[in-house]
């Protein structure tokens, strides 16, 4: 392998005091294929955020450490400035431009123009598109990756493996280009469109430039790159040659993590063999979260945790089901059929929800924290109101006093229960959320992200009331989490959602590599019922 062409030397990155890079060192070099992995948040973006020179990173005080290409040390302020540099990016969603043809989107902001009559007089801006030039270039992108399609059809209609190699396209026709970076590029595509896309990522590679793979398929990573660096919780874990380690290695690296909250069984803790909740080929159009058909089944007294990557249809199981989202399929709460499409049915059956998004969805931020806590309680079970005549008004004592009574129990931090929530920090502001929930009085209890973004006092905080929620008073419990170590602390067991689908089940102390390969859909004996018996019914 040649010298190195990028160099991240002792680079770190915090956020208002948050630590989220801690001295990351890691090259690639000329011709190389290096993959990046790591769970949600382990510092991925934040690192290529940095090579980009995005906002969020100059916005916030830059960084510590050095970046280096070809040797020099470079600190971009824009990416427009990597862009010139020669650094380019295929993202996992699509930035192409439906109306306009293949090799309009290849040569976008970079078009060819030749002079004309009214151009000399009235400035560059009205030259006229060299088309021919614009597609011989385009033409000579595409068969870099072995793309037959004709350069002037249009981009809307095609398939998704074309698009992709479209935005391949555009980046390798950029001059000078050195580095590029694929993110997650084979997430919407077939297998056999992926195994193309694979081929010519090392066919880029052959001609000496240097490749960031950033991806979870670890089948893929072992058959396409040369090295591969871990990261997690923004630390350097290890980077190793791809022949001196494997998918279960890998898997193992990337999970691997002392579980932050030790389970604390009680006597009087009972899980029931009737099944709470039955849901029955359940599809969800959240997008960046497709459910695509799945089958689960909850006991009475259970605590259910549902894992996976990001952008694998975790989330939209419960959003689909509260009627967040469309959603279609068979549900079954507490012995009678559920309709979807249908929140305040769903809060009046006895379900509360907690949604990851606590600023869009789960508060008012406008709002005072005890009209958050009260408010839905308030619209769907006609409660703190007083009744006068045909009337209704705000139970104004009423709800001072069960709002001051959640805010200790909680220990929500606030100057008073008048207080805006958007000016509460992010862990008070999800215990809001979690106080608005429980203020219905459910028996049954979705949470999604309870911890996102929240510190590691308020993260035991809401763990030890989810557990106690359910050890005193029996409340079911479904808990959605990119945070696995949590999943592992509080859940009997782990429903693992890949590409929309049920992978499988895991106990919470199954293996870190059982876990790493489930969740990246790699697992080693197909066909063995990882979950303690109970598949195909989970």
């Amino acid at each position: 392998m040649s010298e190195s062409l990028l160099q991240f030397k002792n680079v770190s990155k915090s956020y208002y005091g948050n630590r989220v890079l801690t001295d990351i060192n890691f090259d690639v070099k000329k011709g190389e294929i290096h993959a990046l992995i790591g769970e949600n948040g382990a510092g991925k973006s934040t690192l290529m955020n940095i090579l980009f020179g995005m906002p969020v990173i100059t916005s916030t005080g830059g960084y510590e450490g050095e970046v280096l290409i070809d040797g020099k040390l470079i600190n971009f302020k824009s990416p427009h400035e990597a862009m010139y540099a020669g650094i380019g990016m295929v993202h996992q969603e699509f930035m192409l431009i439906p109306g306009y043809t293949i090799t309009e989107n290849i040569k976008i902001n970079r078009e060819i123009t030749s002079p004309n009559i009214v151009s000399r007089v009235f400035g560059k801006r009205l030259e006229t598109l060299d088309m021919v030039q614009m597609n011989n270039d385009a033409r000579k992108a595409l068969d870099k990756l072995d793309m037959g399609i004709d350069e002037f059809i249009m981009v809307a209609g095609l398939p998704v493996g074309h698009m992709q190699f479209v935005e391949i396209a555009r980046e390798i026709d950029k001059t000078g280009i050195k580095i590029l970076v694929f993110d997650e590029p084979t997430a919407v595509l077939t297998e056999s469109e992926a195994k193309n896309l694979l081929a010519a990522v090392r066919r880029l590679a052959d001609k000496g430039i240097g490749i960031i793979f950033i991806s979870h398929r670890l089948d893929e990573i072992v058959n396409v790159a040369d090295r591969v660096t871990v990261l997690r919780d923004g630390e350097l874990v290890v980077t190793k040659d791809i022949g001196d380690t494997d998918a279960v290695e890998i898997a193992s690296l990337m999970i691997g993590r002392k579980v932050a909250i030790d389970r604390v069984q009680s006597d009087t803790r009972k899980i029931s063999d009737e099944v709470f909740l039955n849901i029955k080929d359940l599809h969800v159009a959240m997008p960046g979260e497709m459910v695509k058909g799945i089958d689960i089944e909850v006991r009475k007294g259970e605590i259910v945790g549902i894992g996976g990557l990001a952008g694998q249809g975790k989330l939209g199981i419960a959003n689909g089901i509260m009627g967040t989202y469309p959603s279609r399929g068979d549900i079954t709460f507490n012995g009678k059929p559920m309709k979807l499409h249908a929140p305040h049915s769903a809060i009046a059956s006895g379900i509360g929800f907690v949604s990851e998004d606590r600023k869009g969805v789960g508060l008012l931020l406008n709002e005072s924290i005890e009209l958050n806590i009260v408010f839905t309680a308030m619209q769907v079970g006609n409660r703190f109101l007083k009744k006068k005549g045909p009337f209704r008004f705000q139970d104004d004592s009423g709800l001072r006093k069960h709002a001051l009574k959640m805010i200790k129990d909680l220990d929500i931090r606030c100057e008073s229960p008048l207080q805006h929530a958007g000016s509460l920090s992010g862990g008070n502001q999800q215990k809001v959320c979690v106080a608005r929930a429980l203020t219905q009085d459910p028996i049954f209890l979705f949470v999604s992200e309870p911890t996102r973004g929240i510190d590691i006092g308020a993260k035991k905080l809401i763990l030890d009331l989810l557990l106690k929620l359910n050890e005193e008073h029996g409340m079911t419990i479904v808990m959605t989490s990119s945070e696995l170590a949590e999943l592992r602390s509080i859940c009997d067991r782990i429903i693992i959602i890949c590409e929309g689908r049920v992978e499988g089940v895991l106990p919470p102390d199954a293996s870190d590599a059982e876990f790493g390969l489930m969740m990246s859909g790699s697992r080693i004996k197909k066909g063995k019922d990882s979950s303690g018996g109970r598949a195909p019914n989970v």
